[in-house]
């Protein structure tokens, strides 16, 4: 598949405020225009698509700063619009005549919310033999039909209603043809693409749409989405931890709470989980809360032999009472001997029932030192470990 992208933009937003605050797409929403959110998505996708611009003629002096602080000017192509949505898609089709596509997908500048996971579903439905894709969600509201008196005419049956979003995904030949065709016919009324694709007897196949995936129409669309942007970003945190402790003569060594029998033990006050403590440490560091050693000193008696989930178990309660959510806990082991591939999985279970987070966050890795080094000599293992935390209500 070779897939382009239409982003219509030529519309002046005249709901959305008053003509001296611009075009709806090129206000402002976390710091950057609409459109430039909505471009970032594209091209940032693993497809890499290339992509059409349909703007207005007043407008290219808007469009071209934010084209080049994307640094996409290989990527990108404007072309100008026309009086309505239905012609400036047109102008958009046209424009990829030499470019060989196979599918484009059509997309209203002013849905920034979209992400990958949206454009995967919609592209996904053409690779398996779509000429259309409409993502949509079903419709929830009880709906009403209304007469010119303003009074109600009657209830309408929501079963197999859906509401329509955009980016629409088409065959491109077939909805160039049908554009060019419905161009021809006079008809000009269409509210979407995938109308003139049923129009044009073409078949549209229906994809789980975005919940956040809204259109901005209003001007009290675009305040609330400058908010969601500006207002609600989350305080994500990261935080390290590094231990080694010393091998010696034993009956096997425990690794994230899981013991794996062995000619040698870790040396330590507690059962010398190095994985662990390092992952304590990580934690803790999410909310400066000092290091494994401040909360459990290795002169304190009643620490001698400990397993060490005690620890990860009170990091994580730390975390907690300061507001903080674990997203993510990354465990790599540095050991010659013994194999942690084997029990791998076993070491995640733990993770996850230590920290009552799910199986997919928790990751444990291993690796040798290629013989260098102490851990190379088979005389320790060291461990290196990440924790993500967002938290709740701090200020940045």
């Amino acid at each position: 598949m070779k897939t382009g992208v239409i982003i219509v933009a030529a519309g002046r937003g005249e709901r959305a405020g008053s003509p001296e605050e611009g075009p709806k797409q090129y206000r402002l929403i976390g710091g950057k225009p609409v459109i430039e959110h909505t471009l970032g998505v594209f091209l940032s996708w693993q497809q890499a698509p290339l992509i059409t611009i349909v703007v207005h003629p007043e407008d290219k002096d808007l469009i071209a700063p934010i084209v080049e602080r994307l640094g996409a000017g290989q990527q990108i192509r404007c072309v100008l619009g026309g009086s309505t949505r239905q012609k400036s898609v047109l102008a958009g089709l046209q424009a990829f005549s030499d470019d060989e596509l196979t599918h484009v997908m059509i997309h209203d500048a002013v849905r920034p919310f979209i992400d990958h996971t949206l454009l995967e579903r919609t592209s996904n439905a053409l690779s398996q033999g779509a000429l259309c894709a409409l993502p949509a969600l079903a419709v929830t509201d009880t709906l009403k039909r209304g007469t010119a008196d303003g009074h109600i005419a009657e209830t309408v049956p929501r079963a197999g209603l859906y509401a329509a979003q955009t980016p629409q995904a088409f065959a491109y030949r077939a909805i160039r043809d049908a554009h060019e065709k419905a161009a021809l016919s006079g008809r000009d009324d269409f509210t979407d693409d995938a109308s003139i694709a049923e129009w044009a007897g073409l078949p549209v196949k229906l994809v789980e749409g975005l919940v956040d995936n809204v259109k901005l129409t209003l001007k009290r669309d675009i305040t609330m989405a400058d908010e969601k942007l500006t207002q609600s970003m989350p305080d994500v945190r990261t935080g390290n931890g590094y231990d080694v402790h010393q091998l010696e003569p034993g009956e096997g060594v425990t690794l994230c709470g899981v013991f794996i029998p062995h000619d040698q033990k870790l040396k330590g006050h507690s059962d010398a989980d190095v994985a662990l403590h390092a992952l304590t440490d990580a934690l803790l560091a999410t909310c400066g809360a000092g290091d494994i050693g401040d909360h459990f000193p290795p002169s304190d008696p009643q620490w001698k032999g400990a397993a060490s989930r005690i620890f990860l178990e009170h990091a994580a309660k730390v975390v907690r009472g300061n507001g903080g959510t674990i997203m993510n806990a990354d465990v790599s082991l540095i050991a010659e001997e013994p194999k942690i591939g084997p029990h791998r999985q076993a070491m995640r279970e733990m993770l996850s029932e230590i920290l009552e987070i799910t199986l997919d966050r928790c990751s444990v890795k291993a690796t040798t030192n290629e013989k260098i080094g102490f851990v190379g000599r088979k005389e320790g293992i060291a461990a290196i470990a990440t924790a993500t935390v967002v938290y709740q209500g701090r200020q940045l």
